[in-house]
């Protein structure tokens, strides 16, 4: 298994940490019988948790697909591993700066990471 897929692992991973701290931070309980009710109910860093959450869900089938794809065109390992870990720890620095409410640099960090899927894409080239 090479770094890239694990990174992809991590990258499907990635959300759950955000609903942890969307559902369980804070002070309101969390209510497992209408999760989407509570969570769309949350304030503060809470709610952005969620919303950093719903955006790594969108972000990961392209990262996903771009890995697959960069493999399966004998991309150079390295650079693909190097793109793939670029974009795991990018994705990170996203959901803080989006829990943190850093609006501008989330925004800057978020194209960051759209760059490494789009290198990944054309890695294989």
């Amino acid at each position: 298994m090479t770094t890239a897929y694990l990174c992809v692992l991590a990258a499907a991973l990635m959300p759950y940490v955000f609903t942890s701290l969307a559902k369980f931070g804070g002070g309101r309980r969390y209510n497992n019988y209408s999760p989407r009710e509570f969570l769309d109910k949350q304030e503060g860093y809470q709610k952005r948790a969620h919303w950093a959450q719903l955006n790594s869900f969108e972000a990961f089938p392209a990262f996903a697909a771009a890995v697959i794809i960069a493999h399966l065109t004998g991309a150079e390992q390295s650079y693909v591993d190097t793109l793939a870990l670029a974009f795991i720890g990018i994705r990170v620095v996203y959901g803080v700066m989006y829990i943190g409410n850093f609006a501008a640099l989330r925004s800057v960090v978020w194209a960051a990471g759209v760059g490494c899927t789009v290198a990944l894409f054309l890695a294989g080239a």
